[in-house]
């Protein structure tokens, strides 16, 4: 009996860091700004109004996938990255590591002129 709980508690000490966060990999399209969940399918994103995209991805903080409405009434700090027609497409909700990396692009202009390393997820101002 002894030896069965010993193997038991080993086991769930072992599996302690499969629990450990992931880095995420973020693509070099994405922005960083504010999003206030309205009314779904509306956002505000950085103070204006725009709609998220059919089909579009809201990652929480651990990576699982969100339902906008559930978002309601909150105000997040996010990476996203919008489509041809200018609807938020994907939408990542930042860790407080992640938000932590700066610089990061708020703007098309910003990520054009920036340099990015994608392995290490950083940004370069010129």
């Amino acid at each position: 009996m002894l030896r069965c709980l010993i193997a038991i508690l080993t086991t769930a000490l072992l599996s302690v860091p499969a629990f450990a966060q992931v880095a995420r990999q973020f693509p070099q399209s994405a922005l960083r700004g504010e999003i206030a969940f309205v009314n779904p399918p509306e956002v505000k994103l950085n103070g204006n109004a725009v709609v998220l995209a059919p089909g579009s991805r809201i990652r929480g903080q651990n990576n699982m996938i969100e339902m906008s409405g559930a978002l309601a009434g909150q105000k997040l700090w996010v990476h996203y990255t919008v489509d041809t027609q200018g609807s938020v497409m994907d939408v990542w909700i930042l860790r407080p590591d992640e938000l932590a990396k700066k610089p990061w692009p708020a703007n098309r202009a910003q990520a054009e002129a920036w340099q990015f390393d994608p392995a290490a997820q950083a940004w370069t101002r010129p």
